[in-house]
């Protein structure tokens, strides 16, 4: 086995963060205040046009915010895309609400128009309408955005966009993030740019930018004292961690060009391969960063090779590879809230593998993995 481990998706540096950082040693602003956040966040803004930032010190805590901006209360339901991370649900609950999971469909990966309209339709016919509808970019890649708000407008139902995967990406040239009521970026370690930890939430007013940064901040009153008459939170980002932002913003769209290159590195591998389709985006509407690099393996096609078979051949060469995302209604957590729709989302995770994506990955990286793909497929 080769020593060194190809990982799935790790940082890349872009050579400036070291002095932002410095720049907050040297003004001893090692706090969540300070130049580099201001000077982060209107990077952010430029880069998406009109729209405000507010950085805080995760994706998850920008999705729990976005909740409590929308309303949402103890009791409230929320709908969400089944095919996600845990992060996309788990703030539902923080909030005592219930969470309501639909279906993917098969084009993007991403939430069903046609499931989401008949959870809406069939949640109103017992008195409830829900409170948000949470639709994630999935691995970059967009979703049916005039679809999905024309049944949020039908029903007068806001749109929390899952952004985290999707800085980036765009649809008919406009910036993921920037087609919500409220939207939200990560910047964990594994994203394409980082902050090491981190997220972002937008908005298009400062007044929810500055109730952002107010929640946030522990909710603190305009007082002399601390007084607070609202519930706050710690959650916003460090200094320190918006340096590394600031440098990352300066290599993003290289960031996003390594990572087009390798999703094109794993369609001339796969191109002969029968039975292996890698993702890629719908039509020329939708531009994705390709976070990561999906397949899918039919295992009827490739004389019984499956997902699993491919990430243990990896795996037993010290390469990374990782199923696609389990979908929340099949998780222990989850599974007793209601879903609708078929098995598109469960098919998905069956079949569906995230491939070595990392921006620093190397020809000899590429090699390694292009040799265990012919050979395990005989090629």
């Amino acid at each position: 086995m080769q020593t060194n481990k190809i990982w799935l998706s790790t940082p890349r540096m872009g050579g400036n963060e070291q002095k932002y950082i410095q720049e907050a040693f040297d003004s001893n602003w090692i706090a969540p205040v300070g130049s580099n956040i201001d000077y982060f966040e209107q990077n952010l803004e430029k880069y998406l046009g009109s729209h405000h930032v507010a950085v805080l010190n995760s994706g998850t805590a920008a999705i729990h915010l976005g909740l409590i901006l929308l309303g949402v209360q103890a009791g409230d339901t929320v709908i969400c895309q089944s095919m996600t991370f845990s992060a996309s649900a788990n703030p539902i609950l923080y909030q005592g609400a219930t969470p309501i999971f639909i279906d993917s469909e098969p084009e993007t990966w991403n939430l069903c128009p046609i499931a989401l309209e008949e959870a809406i339709v069939d949640s109103m016919s017992k008195g409830v309408t829900p409170k948000v509808i949470i639709a994630v970019h999935l691995y970059g890649t967009p979703y049916k955005i005039e679809a999905i708000r024309a049944v949020a407008d039908t029903y007068s139902i806001p749109i929390l966009e899952d952004s985290a995967e999707a800085l980036g990406s765009s649809y008919k040239g406009q910036k993921c993030g920037t087609f919500g009521d409220i939207a939200v970026f990560s910047f964990n370690g594994s994203k394409i740019i980082t902050t090491s930890g981190g997220g972002a939430i937008i908005t298009n007013s400062a007044t929810l930018k500055n109730k952002a940064i107010f929640l946030a901040t522990q909710a603190k009153d305009d007082a002399p004292h601390y007084q607070h008459s609202e519930i706050g939170y710690n959650y916003r980002m460090s200094t320190i961690c918006a340096g590394i932002g600031r440098g990352q913003m300066e290599v993003l769209d290289h960031h996003v060009g390594l990572k087009k290159a390798i999703h094109d590195f794993y369609v001339e591998l796969f191109k002969d391969i029968k039975g292996v389709t890698v993702f890629e985006v719908p039509n020329a509407n939708y531009e994705t960063n390709y976070w990561l690099s999906t397949i899918l393996i039919d295992s009827t096609e490739t004389d019984g090779i499956t997902r699993e078979t491919l990430r243990v051949a990896l795996a037993e060469e010290n390469i990374e590879s990782r199923p696609l995302w389990k979908p929340m209604h099949l998780q222990p957590v989850f599974c007793n809230y209601p879903y609708y729709g078929s098995s598109i989302a469960a098919t998905l995770f069956d079949n569906g593998l995230c491939l070595p994506s990392g921006c620093s990955l190397t020809q000899a990286d590429c090699d390694r993995i292009r040799v265990v793909v012919l050979k395990l497929f005989k090629k």
